[in-house]
């Protein structure tokens, strides 16, 4: 397609361009003239830099340059007020524009595998996100303003040095899946009970050693991962969560259990490996004669 391009064998109305891995070192100037794009894929090239210029492709809905070896992003990119997937994951980032908040549209945001410690509180006007996706970076706290993030589904924070989830989570009614495993959060937040509609939590490999009352609260919970941790008891509330499905806490610290575990109706495995049961509980035998996989 480079070549096509070079030789202006490609109509100016093209909408949807994929340069995905064409050994790309600098950035081909001649998409800029392509002012009908809508889509463009630069995934897995070796780009240092983007130009500003970038701005002119105002229809852009879509856009791919993750795999790169970007350090920095043109405050430009900011004004592509159309645009609802950003994909800047898998490059050398360590500071995002504040402009970037003016992506009124943008619907997916990825991060990933970048040098990122802070984000620009210019993101929290992000009204219409839906996936955020910051893992793998150098992140020791996640901004407060997160909870202004609406419309959030689905939040991605692993492999980061959290020590900690901000309260302000609790905003976040439409969360469904919240991934913040390997990090080095020590406790939760009581109001974590608040994600009325959270269905997958995954929270292993963390320095967890009990977990909230409020746990039992988040009742469309259906996956809670919290294996690798250091947890020694479980809160009563836990025999609430009813449309639970999948419960790991292998490899905790667990010396007994709820006797009534078993009034988890919904419950199809329970991992308990690598803790210090001193007995096998009742409630797991009940949970066996159900159907359910129990391994200890």
């Amino acid at each position: 397609m480079i070549d096509a391009m070079a030789s202006k064998a490609v109509s100016p109305d093209l909408q949807h361009a994929n340069l995905d891995r064409c050994d790309l070192d600098t950035f081909p100037l001649e998409v800029l003239k392509l002012s009908n794009l809508s889509v463009l894929s630069l995934y897995d090239n070796r780009l240092a830099e983007v130009p500003s210029e970038i701005s002119q492709l105002r229809l852009l809905h879509t856009l791919n340059i993750s795999q790169n070896r970007l350090s920095a992003i043109p405050e430009g990119l900011g004004s592509l007020e159309r645009l609802e997937m950003l994909d800047l994951g898998h490059n050398k980032l360590s500071g995002l524009p504040a402009t970037l908040g003016g992506l009124r549209n943008l619907v997916f945001l990825y991060l990933s595998n970048n040098q990122l410690s802070s984000l620009p509180s210019s993101l929290a006007g992000l009204s219409r996100l839906n996936y955020l996706n910051i893992t793998g970076n150098y992140f020791g706290e996640l901004p407060a303003w997160i909870g202004q993030l609406s419309n959030l589904v689905e939040l991605r924070v692993y492999n980061n040095s959290l020590a900690t989830l901000p309260a302000e989570i609790d905003a976040l009614s439409k969360l469904v899946e919240l991934h913040a495993y390997n990090n080095q959060i020590t406790r939760l937040s009581e109001s974590i009970g608040r994600l009325s509609s959270l269905s997958k939590l995954d929270l292993q490999a963390n320095r967890l050693s009990r977990l909230p009352e409020s746990i039992g609260d988040l009742t469309h919970l259906t996956g809670l991962n919290l294996r690798f941790n250091d947890i020694s008891t479980l809160p009563s509330s836990i025999t609430r969560l009813k449309s639970l499905e999948y419960l790991d806490l292998r490899a905790n610290a667990l010396t007994d259990l709820p006797e009534d575990l078993d009034q988890l109706t919904n419950l199809r495995k329970v991992d308990l490996r690598w803790n210090r049961l001193a007995r096998y509980p009742h409630c797991l035998a009940a949970l066996v004669r159900r159907g359910c996989i129990v391994y200890t």
